[in-house]
């Protein structure tokens, strides 16, 4: 297995990705517009050049940034790449000197084991009016924030 970061050619592959889990309403969905826009946020976790799992850091303000889309082929469910792919985005955020590191999910669990705790989401006004506002469950959102301190 080998993380890498995601090339304008894995964008199709990512889409179906995350469209497979928000059509089960495990996760929000992404647009396709918005992945390329977004794209250098994105890491793929791969095994013999194919598409295992994805998850992207997004920045939101000097101390602050988002894991989301995180998402591993159903194939590969339960074999580590989600913790895989955390911890090296995690690293990425110390390494480029943010504090914290947010999600905002369905699977709460995963990211508690993964040294996520709990929060409740009006303590992330960054998130909330710069993007949640434009959600299509605002105000009623319905995902678990948690944050780590790096």
């Amino acid at each position: 297995m080998k993380i890498r970061q995601a090339h304008m050619k894995d964008v199709d592959v990512m889409h179906k990705l995350i469209t497979h889990y928000a059509d089960q309403g495990l996760m929000l969905p992404r647009n396709i517009n918005v992945l390329y826009q977004t794209l250098r946020d994105f890491v793929i976790i791969e095994e013999d050049e194919e598409i295992k799992g994805i998850g992207s850091l997004h920045i939101l303000w000097h101390d602050l940034a988002e894991i989301r889309s995180l998402a591993i082929t159903p194939n590969k469910l339960h074999n580590g790449l989600g913790a895989k792919i955390v911890a090296y985005l995690l690293e990425e955020a110390r390494t480029i000197g943010l504090k914290k590191v947010f999600t905002l999910t369905y699977q709460p669990v995963f990211f508690e084991k993964n040294g996520f705790h709990i929060i409740p989401k009006e303590e992330l006004p960054q998130k909330i009016w710069q993007e949640c506002v434009h959600c299509i469950k605002f105000p009623n959102c319905d995902e678990i924030a948690l944050i780590i301190e790096l």
